[in-house]
């Protein structure tokens, strides 16, 4: 026999059927349209920021408690061309423009001499970090058909960020820096180590048609990095604690949203093969040693200057290399997101002569931006270097335009260096690279101990210049040699 119900209850029945239970009153009882209204009242209370953020961590901790880390449901759109431009220049421009401001940072809180000292590492650290990269990112995103799984692409990388560590510790060793050094050389390696490792997943993203995450992720870290180094030092007044606040920062970034992006983002990785990753060490091998020794040669001067020269040489050189390199980011922002779309013109026969036009068109922008940079400079630039350093740079003035001159070229350099990868005749430039390298390491030597400070700055235009008259020919080969295999 059933119980009779009091007043005001209602009843509920279990799964078996048999059995019926009071519950309390349907008014006491928040309903799901309650809780709903509820949740969103909350959301708009949290702000977009903090919206973004417990998202974001709901996400990541149910993936990683559930195990199914590189299984989430992908919740960014492929393809969006505005945005992919957008958020890729603010990532290249956040990469380019941290070494200058972690070096006026240093100049001002202090000083020019331990500015530059702070800047020699930076530049052992930035040459190593193309052995880190070993040239795989073009070669990564070009990779339409995935040949290579990208567990294959993440070995290779591990492997070649701790051959960058061990060699930059070899490298100090070598050179006998002090302990204060050492320790500076060793932060700024560890950081730029972790940027290299950061780079093979934002290149997965950017092989997957989702660029613009992977410059979100490149701004953040290099972001988070300037704000930690600048809050550290100025506590502090230490470059050893500041460098390696800089390193923990780049950790947390890569481990908090560069990694976790890729994984959730793009499709699950293929399996690992040994032999992949052995295929990629010998197939990017001239991709590396084309961009290691390109480095090498941008940055001889400054070895040569270590030792023969003051540190704040290494500061003024630097400040006065910055219009150049704006240079260099500039063209990148507008060719390095069109990279796979250049690959896809490259596989139809047919448009091989349009590619060649596009070629040209490219070198022509560049043309125009240099002139562009060299006006700024030569109006209000060095002016506003002045101030932005706190020291007086008019004295430098035609070293200045000799450097936008420089920062041309390079990115002429660079921009044929892409092509050829794109091609997929890497092998045929690093000969015209080892050609370069062997000539400017006497003549820069030379002019340094003859000119100082004026002799780096020629030298390196000098080089340059005969490595871009050397790609230029050596790209004309290449296209004759494509030409006759079509026809």
């Amino acid at each position: 026999m059933r119980t009779p119900f009091k007043r005001h209850e209602v009843a509920t029945v279990r799964p078996t059927g048999d059995r019926v239970t009071p519950r309390t009153p349907r008014y006491g009882v928040e309903t799901r349209g309650r809780r709903k209204r509820r949740a969103r009242e909350s959301s708009r209370e949290q702000g977009f920021l903090a919206r973004v953020t417990n998202n974001w961590w709901n996400r990541l901790i149910s993936a990683v408690f559930g195990g199914k880390l590189s299984e989430q449901t992908e919740q960014y759109l492929a393809h969006q061309t505005k945005r992919d431009y957008v958020c890729n220049t603010l990532g290249q421009a956040a990469w380019g423009m941290l070494f200058p401001l972690l070096t006026m940072v240093c100049t001002w809180l202090v000083g020019a001499e331990r500015a530059g000292l702070f800047s020699m590492a930076f530049t052992v650290g930035t040459l190593l970090y193309f052995l880190a990269n070993y040239g795989v990112r073009t070669y990564q995103v070009s990779d339409l058909d995935d040949m290579r799984s990208f567990r294959d692409y993440q070995v290779n990388r591990f492997l070649t960020c701790a051959l960058m560590l061990a060699v930059g510790w070899l490298w100090c060793q070598v050179r006998g820096y002090d302990a204060e050094m050492f320790s500076i050389c060793m932060g700024v390696l560890v950081f730029r180590a972790v940027d290299a490792l950061a780079d093979v997943y934002e290149g997965r993203l950017q092989q997957k048609d989702k660029l613009y995450l992977a410059g979100l992720s490149q701004a953040v870290r290099c972001v988070l990095g300037l704000v930690v180094f600048s809050l550290v030092l100025l506590v502090t007044r230490s470059l050893t604690v500041a460098s390696w606040a800089m390193a923990v920062g780049a950790v947390a970034s890569l481990l908090l949203l560069t990694v976790p992006l890729a994984l959730f983002e793009t499709e699950r990785s293929l399996p690992l093969t040994l032999a992949g990753v052995r295929e990629l060490f010998v197939e990017c091998f001239p991709l590396f040693l084309a961009l290691f020794l390109y480095n090498l040669i941008d940055s001889v001067p400054k070895f040569a200057m270590e030792g023969a020269l003051s540190y704040d040489n290494q500061l003024y050189y630097n400040a006065m290399y910055f219009p150049a390199h704006a240079i260099l980011m500039a063209a990148g922002f507008i060719y390095k997101p069109q990279l796979v779309r250049l690959a896809r013109i490259w596989d139809d026969p047919e448009k091989h002569r349009r590619f060649d036009l596009l070629v040209l068109a490219m070198l022509g922008v560049i043309a125009l931006v240099t002139g562009a940079v060299a006006l700024v400079m030569g109006t209000v630039g060095i002016p506003v270097m002045s101030v932005m350093y706190g020291l007086d740079f008019e004295r430098f003035r035609g070293l200045c335009l000799v450097m936008v001159a420089t920062g041309g070229v390079c990115a002429c350099i660079d921009f044929l260096y892409q092509i050829v990868t794109v091609l997929r005749a890497q092998s045929r430039v690093s000969r015209l690279y080892l050609i370069a390298f062997a000539f400017s390491v006497p003549v820069v030597v030379l002019l340094v101990s003859y000119a100082g400070l004026a002799g780096a700055v020629v030298g390196s235009l000098v080089s340059m210049a005969i490595l871009l008259v050397l790609m230029l020919m050596e790209y004309g080969s290449i296209r004759r040699h494509a030409e006759g295999q079509t026809y």
